[in-house]
């Protein structure tokens, strides 16, 4: 099974009513004038999205942040780049933090609605967490952005969410990764405080153990790895796909049962 891996593109727009002064969305509007616009160019998303089509993948995911700050001429730019992959039917999309970014009707109703239309329709944000079965292996996506205070990026993987998680991988017949925005693994709880995942210990427990196989996020905006087991199995972060002009690959072999990883350059 072959699997395309990208994340963090950032599509950037202008404040697109006066209350955008009044919440949060003014800092994230700041910092695309004066810093991401200038990382995040979107015809490098159009080029990957070429590149991904004509290599053709069984399952393509993005790990979020599609946008900079969750507002709907933001999510518009992204879907008009991201929409032949939604037609393929084969596309999963995960929200970033930068996607659930404040608590605004206008904001949400569009991360909502773009959530099912890259979903090809087949189940709503609230359905999350949810596992799905393909011949060869499980995948089980997660939700772990909600809107938080002006200074923070974290994460939360939730008590109940990580309760069905651990139930889902109970009867384990296949290999199972896990999909989310959010490192599992934090090298570096101290330093990176304002941008880590909370409430992901025993989640974590479950990826050292090798009850969970394969964990694939972004957020942290350069790709890497970190092996926890044998045949590749680890944390897979697929970086920036605008600021690194990559995405990742990922291939199961069921003979080996092995997961063979490469970084796709574009």
């Amino acid at each position: 099974m072959r699997i395309f891996h990208f994340s963090d593109s950032h599509a950037g727009a202008p404040a697109e009513d006066w209350k955008a002064f009044l919440d949060k969305r003014w800092v994230g509007i700041f910092n695309y004038y004066f810093r991401r616009r200038f990382q995040h160019n979107q015809d490098i998303l159009k080029k990957a999205v070429s590149v991904m089509l004509k290599e053709s993948a069984d399952l393509y995911i993005c790990t979020g942040d599609i946008t900079s700050t969750g507002q709907a001429l933001e999510f518009k730019k992204a879907v008009d780049i991201l929409s032949p992959l939604a037609e393929t039917k084969r596309l999963i999309y995960l929200p970033g933090n930068h996607d659930f970014y404040v608590i605004n009707n206008e904001c949400n109703k569009a991360l909502f609605n773009t959530f099912r239309y890259l979903n090809a329709n087949k189940f709503s944000l609230s359905d999350l967490p949810l596992k799905l079965s393909f011949n060869e292996l499980e995948l089980i996506i997660v939700n772990e952005s909600y809107p938080s205070n002006l200074i923070s990026s974290c994460g939360f993987l939730k008590k109940n969410d990580s309760r069905k998680i651990i139930s889902m991988i109970e009867n384990k017949s296949k290999p199972i990764i896990i999909a989310g925005h959010y490192p599992i693994i934090e090298k570096k709880p101290l330093l990176r405080i304002r941008h880590r995942l909370w409430g992901q210990s025993d989640i974590l427990k479950k990826l050292n153990d090798g009850l969970i196989d394969v964990s694939l996020c972004g957020h942290v905006h350069k790709p890497y790895y970190i092996f926890t087991g044998k045949n590749g199995r680890g944390e897979y972060c697929a970086g920036s796909v605008t600021k690194t002009s990559s995405f990742s690959e990922l291939i199961y072999d069921n003979e080996r049962d092995s997961f063979i990883y490469r970084l796709i350059k574009i």
